[in-house]
């Protein structure tokens, strides 16, 4: 999940990939890619740094800070790319976790 400005809507994500395309340089990723507005209500999150296999602690401990606020997680957590994985390297990975609530 990758937040867009309001300027990116689905016909813009469609050029780009055609463009792509006729480029040669689209990417099965590419093909799925979409747009989609994502309302979740209330949420807690935290910015994890560090590679993408290291975000169990950072996990648990948005839980545990869940618990203590005598809550209940709802439906699974769900991640924000802030940092290009290709060009960051994986200690500098910066990722909002953002976990619903009941």
């Amino acid at each position: 999940m990758i937040m867009q400005p309001t300027c990116v809507d689905h016909s813009s994500l469609k050029a780009a990939v055609e463009e792509l395309r006729a480029k040669g340089k689209v990417t099965p990723a590419m093909e799925r890619a979409r747009i989609e507005d994502l309302t979740e209500g209330e949420c807690v999150q935290v910015l994890h740094v560090g590679p993408y296999s290291a975000e169990g602690p950072t996990i648990a401990a948005l839980h545990a800070f869940i618990d203590d606020l005598g809550r209940t997680p709802r439906g699974k957590h769900h991640e924000i790319y802030l940092s290009d994985a290709r060009r960051t390297p994986p200690e500098k990975l910066r990722t909002i976790l953002r976990q619903p609530l009941e």
